[in-house]
Formats: C-alpha cells, sequence, structure tokens
C-alpha cells in the first residue's frame, strides 16, 4: 500500500469527533487495519466506509463492539452466500440452455 492511499488516524479522529483509543478499540477487534510508519497510525482509505458505518452504528444505535463485531461477520457471510447463489445460478444456467 502506498502511503498516498493511507489516511492518519488523527485526522479521522478530528473530523469524526471520536476518540483514538476507539479506534485503537476497532484495530484491536480486527474491524479495521491500523498501519503504523514512523511512529504515526494510519488506515486504509478503503477502510472508511466500513469506519463511517462503525461510527454511526456506534453513535446513532448504541450498538456496543462486540455488537457491531457480530453485524460485520453476519454482513460478510450474508456476502458469501450471495456470492454462492450468483455462481450456482451461473451453473445452472448452462444446463438451461441445452
Amino acid at each position: 500500500m502506498s502511503e498516498k492511499t493511507l489516511i492518519l488516524v488523527e485526522t479521522l479522529c478530528s473530523h469524526y469527533n471520536i476518540e483514538i483509543s476507539f479506534m485503537d478499540d476497532l484495530n484491536n477487534m480486527g474491524l479495521i487495519e491500523i498501519e503504523i510508519i514512523e511512529q504515526n497510525q494510519f488506515i486504509h482509505q478503503d477502510q472508511i466506509s466500513n469506519l463511517e458505518k462503525i461510527i454511526r452504528l456506534y453513535t446513532e444505535l448504541n450498538v456496543n463492539l462486540e455488537g457491531i463485531d457480530v453485524v460485520f461477520n453476519l454482513l460478510e457471510k450474508e456476502r458469501a452466500l450471495q456470492d454462492k447463489i450468483n455462481t450456482l445460478k451461473n451453473r445452472l444456467r448452462l444446463y438451461e440452455d441445452d
């Protein structure tokens, strides 16, 4: 990952009005991945949408970190199942066209 696509955690905390310890907790739970470069913490820009979802769940819906972890795990399982359904549908089309 290049540094151009990394965003400083302190900047995000300031922008979203959250504590750095909250970001550390998310990293410890595996919900986001923090990279440390020259004693500065960064996250990849691809994680911003998930971070925004996490912040909304936490602040607006008062879902705790464990609940957020469950939500994201279920969403990942749903995506995997949807991919499997699409694969099976495509395979079925091969037989229906005959």
